[in-house]
């Protein structure tokens, strides 16, 4: 299978939800604070570091992005700010957190069997930001919207964003599917919306800026699981095509990268661990 690019290799994200403790967990969605620590110490030992979306994308348009991996949280968990962020600035990495401005506060209503896990509040989504993690969009209210009709699907992807950049002050360009379903609907609503990118699990054909792949990371996986699935991934996911990079290199969210980088030069650091 090809490649995304000759320089960067295969685009890899992944995908976490939870930080928490992963005892009772139907959906597999949650990952121990010392699993994932483990994991970012996999990437580390490995020469790879972990960034937001917003980051990945920027490095891929620029013509380089070799040994970076996006990091994404779906859902917005309230574990986010209090368990994730600190670990993954002890790292020295950032991500992406998809969250619910639909839901403020709320729970995780739509997991059927629970357990109910608290999401973020806004001043949580603001101290996320605050932190160097991009903020993007899951909808407003986790719907599946390959099967949500027009009017659900435009306020799902347009009032989504609207709320977020007032809430942040700041570009909102990434949306993530609820559920990874996607349809050419859909992915024409996101865009229409003013998104720059999206993230799926394994969009198929429809593959692309606005339908990147993803890969789960749960916390059954191991650094032996993580070597295979990063080894397997060009084979088990479609490549993105190189002209989305250049396309994202267009849109208002490269800009807003490039100038939070250059903002993020001046400002202080906590000190990364040593692998």
């Amino acid at each position: 299978m090809p490649a995304d690019t000759t320089s960067g290799g295969p685009l890899w994200a992944v995908m976490y939800h939870s930080v928490a403790d992963p005892t009772d967990d139907p959906y597999q969605v949650t990952v121990s604070p010392d699993r994932l620590e483990r994991q970012l110490r996999w990437l580390r030992r490995r020469g790879l570091t972990g960034v937001s979306m917003a980051e990945l994308l920027r490095a891929r348009a620029e013509g380089r992005g070799a040994g970076l991996v996006g990091l994404t949280f779906d859902d917005g968990y309230a574990d986010f700010v209090t368990t994730a962020v600190p670990l993954l600035r002890r790292y020295g990495c950032t991500a992406t957190v998809f969250v619910l401005p639909g839901r403020p506060g709320g729970t995780n209503e739509w997991d059927r069997l629970g357990p109910r896990k608290p999401l973020l509040t806004e001043d949580g989504v603001r101290e996320a930001a605050a932190a160097g993690m991009e903020i993007g969009s899951h909808g407003l209210l986790h719907v599946d919207l390959v099967t949500a009709d027009d009017a659900t699907l435009a306020a799902e992807t347009g009032r989504s964003r609207e709320l977020l950049r007032a809430l942040t002050g700041t570009e909102v360009g990434g949306f993530c599917y609820p559920y990874g379903t996607v349809d050419a609907r859909v992915v024409a609503a996101v865009r229409a919306a003013g998104y720059a990118y999206g993230c799926a699990i394994d969009p198929g054909p429809l593959t692309g800026l606005l339908a990147l792949p993803r890969i789960h990371v749960g916390e059954r996986d191991t650094g032996l699981k993580l070597t295979l699935k990063r080894r397997l991934h060009p084979w088990r996911r479609e490549p993105v095509p190189a002209a989305a990079f250049a396309e994202y290199a267009r849109s208002a969210a490269y800009r807003a990268s490039v100038a939070g980088a250059k903002a993020a030069t001046t400002a202080p650091t906590a000190p990364a661990v040593t692998p």
